[in-house]
């Protein structure tokens, strides 16, 4: 009779050692897709929490006031804003966090400090008040946000860093604001968002 052939040993192991690389090679690319997919969907995330925040922030800068009173203990009456590049100081009807009591205007303070509790941060005070902006209690601070940037267009249309309320006597015809994380040590910015602000019917 034909003797029937079948697998030694050496084949089977061969045989196994290939299945085993083959196991390897795909569970290594499920791995890299995973951890690929994993971090896109933190970056999502994260640039979905800070636009949430921008659009507060804008929605507050949209009802900005040309509110005009004492910014301290003196008696001079001056229009409420100042704006540098990482912080701003002004008045709105909209304030991004409203008040226990509903009011009429909010001083509100938007910083990005720096040290061990940096990040964005939000102070708000009812009007009217004295020191209205040195005053303020904080009512927003997310370290997440790692990057601000202000920008005051003028009546001529350019574009500056600054605004004093104070030499201008009036609010700027409209703010740029850009706001951005960082993400795995990468640092990743919002598209700057502009907001045209109401510069009549100032009220004291």
């Amino acid at each position: 009779m034909r003797r029937e052939r079948g697998f030694t040993l050496l084949e089977l192991l061969i045989a196994l050692g290939i299945v085993g690389l083959l196991m390897t090679i795909a569970f290594s690319g499920l791995r890299v897709a995973m951890a690929a997919w994993t971090r896109g969907e933190d970056r999502a995330e994260a640039h979905q929490h800070v636009r949430a925040i921008a659009f507060t922030m804008a929605r507050a800068l949209g009802a900005a006031y040309p509110y005009r009173g004492a910014k301290g203990e003196a008696p001079e009456v001056i229009t409420l804003f100042n704006g540098a590049e990482q912080k701003l100081e002004f008045i709105t009807q909209a304030p991004p966090l409203p008040l226990q009591a509903p009011v009429a205007f909010t001083a509100v303070v938007i910083s990005l400090e720096s040290g061990e509790e940096q990040g964005l941060v939000v102070r708000e005070r009812a009007l009217p008040n004295r020191d209205p902006f040195t005053k303020g209690d904080i009512v927003m601070r997310d370290p997440a946000v790692t990057s601000l940037a202000f920008k005051f267009q003028n009546d001529d249309g350019e574009w500056g860093d600054t605004w004093d309320g104070q030499d201008q006597k009036a609010i700027p015809r409209a703010i740029s604001l850009t706001i951005g994380t960082t993400l795995n040590g990468k640092a990743q910015k919002l598209p700057p968002i502009t907001v045209t602000l109401r510069t009549t019917g100032a009220i004291r």
